[in-house]
């Protein structure tokens, strides 16, 4: 499952080369979690990607699941709506112990956003919050018509101050497979990625950029193993 684990003392960095359950993902932060709370486990980044899925936030309305039996869907206590999962996409699901730096879990995804906006501007690609809006948008002009579209997704959860779920950036997946949904709620604008930009990057590029950038926002990060 797991091919890469860091040695770090103070925080554990699972990299996954297969595809994970999403039922499995959800047993290992649920475990994690309550790990971490009680000081009986380190924090954890786990970069994975799941195979073709939707996953229902809090705040999902059943009327923005547009095609219901095109893939599993999954009930999910993070927060956010709709959202899609699946190859070619990076997930980073952040299990933090927030006691250790802010309770703000406003600051805690203003910063998630900042290491997002770091890690695709050093990827060449401007990424940037909208009020109102979930998620990281890049502006674009399509023949004269300016066009905002998302690139990364945002849903956390908080239990006794220690977060698990993350982020989502899109790599390069199948962009098609969004329509089954209204994405978070917003149905004005387009779903993007780093190919479709024409910045093509590889998962390795982009978990050593994550890392490499996690730093500036949390905490320093460790080399991952080879």
């Amino acid at each position: 499952m797991v091919n890469k684990t860091s040695k770090s003392p103070e925080i554990e960095w699972k990299v996954s080369s297969n595809p994970i359950d999403y039922d499995l993902a959800l047993t290992f932060m649920e475990q994690r979690v309550t790990q971490i709370s009680q000081g009986q486990a380190k924090e954890c980044i786990w970069l994975l990607e799941h195979p073709s899925l939707y996953t229902a936030g809090t705040s999902a309305k059943r009327e923005d699941l547009l095609t219901p039996d095109r893939f599993p869907v999954y009930k999910t206590g993070r927060g956010g709506e709709y959202t899609y999962h699946g190859p070619g996409q990076r997930i980073a699901y952040v299990m933090l112990d927030l006691n250790k730096r802010r309770k703000d879990v406003r600051w805690f995804v203003e910063e998630l956003e900042n290491w997002v906006i770091d890690v695709c501007a050093h990827l060449g690609v401007k990424a940037e919050r909208r009020e109102g809006r979930v998620g990281l948008w890049v502006q674009q002009n399509n023949q004269g018509i300016r066009q905002e579209d998302k690139i990364a997704a945002i849903g956390i959860r908080i239990r006794k101050w220690v977060s698990f779920h993350g982020i989502s950036i899109n790599i390069a997946p199948n962009l098609e497979h969004f329509s089954g949904i209204v994405p978070c709620g917003v149905f004005q604008h387009g779903v993007t990625s780093f190919q479709k930009l024409g910045k093509p990057i590889t998962y390795q590029e982009l978990d050593q950029t994550l890392q490499n950038q996690f730093a500036n926002r949390f905490l320093p990060a460790p080399e991952l193993s080879s």
